[in-house]
């Protein structure tokens, strides 16, 4: 029941991966649920958009949530991403106390949960995130991989 629902909202947060890929950012989306399995917020990445380095998709998520909910506390609240966090992400997950990150891909380069770092659950922090890793990793791992393969498409011609 729990894999049926985690698919579920990482083709949601795939989506926004999309989404965002549409406005020429990099393919990353994320979306937040309540305790409840309610949709609260969905964003894709908006740096370029939005010219702002900390308008990751998980950053925008949390940020609409905390308004709507009126606390900057994200108790009780699951987090799905297409990419594994980087240290910016993953340190605000923790910062919004988050209950459960869930994530596509892994991020070899960047990622701040399982690859690099592991931040969202270390027992040096005063709070401990749910982590499941791997849920759709392969439709995750192709829009990206896509995503950089038309770029470099683009720059050799």
């Amino acid at each position: 029941m729990m894999m049926e629902a985690d698919e579920f909202w990482m083709r949601k947060a795939i989506k926004a991966a999309e989404a965002a890929r549409e406005f020429g950012e990099i393919p990353i989306g994320a979306c937040l649920i309540d305790k409840n399995g309610e949709l609260i917020s969905i964003a894709g990445n908006r740096t370029i958009t939005f010219c702002d380095p900390t308008a990751h998709a998980e950053i925008l998520v949390l940020r609409e949530a905390a308004v709507k909910i009126g606390n900057y506390r994200l108790t009780e609240t699951s987090v799905y991403t297409t990419i594994e966090p980087c240290a910016m992400c993953a340190g605000a997950l923790v910062n919004a106390r988050v209950k459960r990150l869930i994530f596509g891909a892994k991020d070899e380069r960047f990622g701040a949960v399982t690859s690099v770092f592991r931040l969202c659950d270390t027992s040096s922090l005063n709070h401990q995130i749910e982590i499941t890793a791997g849920v759709l990793a392969e439709d995750c791992r192709e829009i990206m991989q896509n995503f950089f393969r038309q770029k470099r498409q683009k720059i050799k011609n």
